[in-house]
């Protein structure tokens, strides 16, 4: 038998000092939310960027 599809939705990184949606990915759905340090270009170095579903 063939394995079903796994379900991806799209999910954007959101910058958490400025706000902006700088990143978007496809991610298996549940599990817990993400929180990756990414590039920030608006200011320039390294920030915090936490999950958020459009």
């Amino acid at each position: 038998m063939a394995k079903g599809k796994k379900k991806l939705e799209v999910v954007h990184l959101v910058c958490g000092e400025t706000g902006d949606h700088n990143y978007t990915l496809r991610k298996k759905t549940g599990g817990e939310k993400l929180k990756v340090k990414k590039y920030s270009p608006r200011l320039r170095k390294h920030t915090v960027h936490n999950e958020k579903k459009k």
